[in-house]
């Protein structure tokens, strides 16, 4: 008798089926025979495997760059036209109640504390309205007791009206938490595991809410469950193997669209950067890593929305623009008040691309792309309460 294996209800359930260093030797033992496979797979408009996807971040794939490169081009292009969407951060305080080893602001960092009041908010708000951004993301430390949900109940009210797309970076919620955001105009939330390594993320998770695993391993689960209309995932790259860590989000992503179709995803990609108690990276990742990371996600599913921050050089995020990338930030002040009064003592960490709003908006019409200010999608799909 033919007994089917159980589905998963969680990732958790599919994290605990990895073997970590497994498929680190697996990926690494893939061939340029895989490779052909997986980039024959993608011309024909074949579904890929997350086998394929193994083949193409693997050093193997590093000498198929062109190759993926063009192909990845071809259907950002087929999907998303030759347009980038613009957003601005927007840091609404830096208190936070966990100790994180790579985060400037880390409970255990002696750095100035500031949470917005209604009033910065709305400066704040001015000031970004004045440099043209129409797509906003909201981003706190985490500390849910002074910046939880009382304190969005108060601002997003006063943010929503003045911008088309609003997402939020802010510490993982409960699924009714999601819901309320959602009716608030919220249409995007993003949470990143950081590392899938439950051993590397307790070394680097020492204390407060953080420190749970599971609990933000689950967050994406609660934001589908919620209804949310994007849901962005992604690892902080330089904490473990890249390689590893960039597999286990697509097998996330991979679970998350199965059993929550109606929302959109993205993947960003955030390499460590230099921050107050710096942490050094224990896998670097090359530029040409993250290229070929880059189109091998694109390649895996050409409908997820990958976006490229200020944490990259201008030269090298104006050089992968074509390569995949939908999204981009720019002039991104990493402070609360940081675009009305700058106070860089604030920061969570270090930018890299410093141009303004203008200058990253003519590098991308000088590539013969389109900047896009407004999400109208999101605007035209919103339902008004």
């Amino acid at each position: 008798m033919n007994h089917a294996q159980p589905q998963p209800t969680s990732f958790a359930q599919v994290l605990n089926q990895y073997n970590w260093d497994d498929i680190r030797l697996t990926i690494g033992s893939k061939t340029a025979a895989d490779v052909h496979r997986a980039l024959a797979r993608s011309d024909a408009q074949q579904r890929l495997s997350l086998a394929d996807f193994m083949a193409l971040i693997s050093p193997a794939g590093e000498s198929y760059l062109e190759a993926m490169a063009q192909r990845s081009l071809a259907l950002t292009q087929q999907r998303f036209g030759k347009t980038i969407q613009l957003y601005v951060p927007l840091y609404l305080s830096n208190l936070c109640s966990n100790i994180c080893t790579y985060c400037g602001f880390s409970m255990h960092n002696a750095i100035r504390r500031k949470t917005l009041d209604m009033s910065e908010l709305d400066s704040e708000v001015a000031a970004i309205k004045q440099l043209g951004f129409d797509h906003l993301l909201l981003v706190t430390g985490e500390s849910e007791r002074k910046v939880g949900m009382d304190y969005f109940r108060q601002a997003i009210p006063r943010i929503r009206p003045h911008f088309s797309h609003l997402s939020m970076e802010v510490q993982p919620l409960a699924t009714e938490d999601y819901a309320e955001l959602k009716t608030l105009g919220v249409d995007a939330v993003l949470v990143y595991q950081e590392t899938y390594s439950r051993r590397t993320y307790a070394e680097h998770h020492l204390k407060g809410k953080k420190s749970d695993f599971d609990w933000r391993l689950a967050t994406p689960e609660r934001l589908g469950a919620a209804g949310m209309n994007k849901i962005g995932i992604g690892a902080l790259i330089g904490l473990d193997d890249w390689r590893t860590d960039c597999f286990m989000v697509a097998s996330h992503l991979n679970f998350l669209q199965k059993r929550y179709w109606q929302s959109r995803f993205s993947i960003s990609f955030p390499r460590l950067r230099p921050c107050a108690g710096g942490l050094e990276p224990k896998s670097v990742m090359t530029d040409k890593q993250l290229v070929q990371l880059i189109c091998a996600y694109r390649l895996f599913n050409p409908e997820l929305e990958l976006s490229l921050s200020t944490r990259e050089s201008a030269a090298f995020r104006d050089q992968v623009l074509p390569l995949g990338i939908t999204t981009m930030s720019a002039y991104s002040q990493t402070q609360p008040g940081g675009y009305a009064n700058a106070e860089p003592a604030l920061e969570q960490f270090s930018i890299s691309d410093e141009r303004s709003p203008q200058q990253v908006a003519s590098a991308i019409r000088q590539r013969g792309y389109q900047p896009v200010w407004t999400d109208w999608q999101s605007a035209y799909g919103r339902q008004t309460v």
